[in-house]
């Protein structure tokens, strides 16, 4: 959670939601203080479906026409998952999607060395990108013109 950021209250943990009698559970929602609107967190055991974001979208739907005041802004919908799946998010989620975000987790932390190795590749394509960036240094010459 203080990974989250600042302001976030815990509300529940599968937390039940129900609709027509049917009864489903979000893995954790909080409430952002500073942002001032729920934040659902879905865990998700191997690679992101459509299924999976439906199901996010779904909540978030409900947290907007149930639980959220007119003062407070749109519920923000997580879904983190082992493996994610960027092409399945792009095509599944609107353009101007806010709302509903898919990331990777890892279900161990890396080892020091693995760590390391992973700063390093990432400082390198840093610089690299960086030096592609760059403005080409005018050196004064005009190439003999007079």
């Amino acid at each position: 959670m203080l990974e989250l950021g600042k302001g976030f209250c815990f509300v529940g943990r599968q937390k039940r939601l129900t609709v027509d009698g049917d009864h489903f559970y979000v893995d954790l929602v909080f409430y952002n203080r500073l942002l001032r609107c729920f934040v659902l967190v879905d865990l998700k055991l191997g690679k992101l479906t459509h299924q999976d974001l439906g199901q996010m979208q779904m909540y978030v739907n409900y947290f907007d026409r149930t639980q959220r005041a007119e003062h407070e802004h749109k519920t923000i919908g997580i879904v983190l998952c082992s493996e994610q799946n960027a092409a399945m998010v792009k095509i599944t989620l609107p353009e101007d999607n806010q709302q509903l975000v898919a990331a990777t987790y890892q279900m161990y932390l890396p080892t020091e060395d693995e760590l390391a190795t992973e700063l390093t590749r990432e400082r390198i394509a840093a610089e690299r990108a960086l030096r592609l960036a760059a403005p080409i240094p005018d050196t004064g010459d005009d190439g003999g013109a007079p």
